[in-house]
């Protein structure tokens, strides 16, 4: 008779323990990190400190070829401190995790930069309050957004790219004493290049305050001598119908209504047009563009005023002083390394 029975807690496998919050910062745990921190480990760490927060499908979608490998490089990334991760509450179902910038992560971007990392600005407890933040899910929507062109823009068959994505924080640094978009872009395709701002809707604003923001486009254009596009994201072709009659007699109501054109969209329509760039509905709709037009169509209909275009990552405008000292990424993730020979 077995009288010493093992508990089935000392039959489980080993886990690996996360670095502790003294031990990520420590000179040795980043000696570990120089080794085996990849080109692409650092571009996401990066872009996790400009866009705070990623699902794991909106990672995938950003550099990795299939969930697997995303999934097996970021448990890699999370037990060494680079990047910190939680699951939100929902009734039914599960959420897929949600990825944010951690210690090991930011100290590293520091060093990157010439920086201490104190100067970085980052706290820990300040980068995963978003877990409890009620802006999370339109966080994650305005993202979700531009990690699907870049998805787009990563297909071989596509001659096309992502040249500028700022988000809210670095909009309301250069534009917020006039008017605080929720993203701006700069898409370019086939040759062709179109900027814009992102306006993303929940439904949860009312008219008034949707087209009181028309108003503050007007006045960035006519202070900066260049017209940008504003396009409206809807949650459903209901909310689309309602807002766009009461941004047609906004429009209508500017002295210059030609300094904010509009163009609007819904999930259902993107799906429909079966690309990340479909689904684009000008609010004027000319009898040559009768319905729904690809991203980079809105281009012909509103080029870029100002031929100083190019593609960096800054906006074609005067720029004022950025919101930290580290460099943004480029919207575009690293080329991926070769893979070497076999023997």
């Amino acid at each position: 008779m077995i009288t010493n029975v093992t508990p089935q807690r000392k039959l489980r496998g080993h886990l690996p323990q996360r670095p502790t919050p003294r031990a990520a910062a420590t000179g040795a745990h980043h000696a570990q990190l120089a080794a085996r921190l990849t080109p692409r480990d650092r571009w996401l760490a990066r872009m996790l400190f400009e866009h705070r927060v990623f699902t794991t499908h909106q990672i995938e979608q950003l550099a990795f070829p299939s969930t697997r490998a995303a999934n097996h490089r970021l448990r890699q990334l999370y037990l060494w401190r680079v990047l910190d991760r939680f699951q939100p509450f929902i009734t039914t179902g599960t959420m897929p995790m949600h990825y944010i910038l951690d210690t090991a992560g930011a100290t590293v971007l520091a060093h990157e930069d010439g920086l201490a990392p104190e100067t970085l600005g980052y706290r820990h407890t300040t980068a995963i309050g978003i877990a409890h933040s009620l802006r999370l899910a339109h966080t994650i929507g305005v993202n979700g957004l531009f990690t699907a062109l870049i998805a787009h823009a990563r297909h071989p068959a596509t001659r096309s790219h992502l040249t500028a994505w700022w988000p809210e924080t670095r909009c309301a640094a250069h534009f917020g004493d006039i008017v605080r978009p929720d993203a701006y872009g700069r898409w370019q395709e086939a040759g062709r290049e179109f900027e814009f701002f992102l306006e993303y809707d929940f439904g949860t604003e009312t008219l008034t305050r949707l087209t009181t923001k028309l108003t503050d486009y007007a006045r960035l254009a006519a202070a900066t001598a260049i017209r940008t596009p504003v396009l409206f994201h809807f949650p459903s072709h209901r909310r689309e119908a309602t807002a766009r009659r009461a941004l047609a007699e906004a429009t209508a109501s500017l002295v210059h209504p030609a300094l904010v054109p509009i163009a609007t969209t819904t999930p259902p329509a993107i799906a429909t047009g079966r690309s990340a760039t479909a689904g684009w509905l000008p609010l004027t709709e000319p009898a040559t563009t009768p319905r729904r037009l690809d991203l980079i169509d809105l281009a012909d209909l509103w080029p870029i005023t100002n031929s100083s275009s190019s593609t960096t990552t800054e906006p074609v405008r005067g720029s004022t002083t950025a919101l930290t000292k580290l460099a943004p990424p480029t919207p575009m993730p690293p080329p991926a390394p070769a893979r070497r020979a076999q023997p």
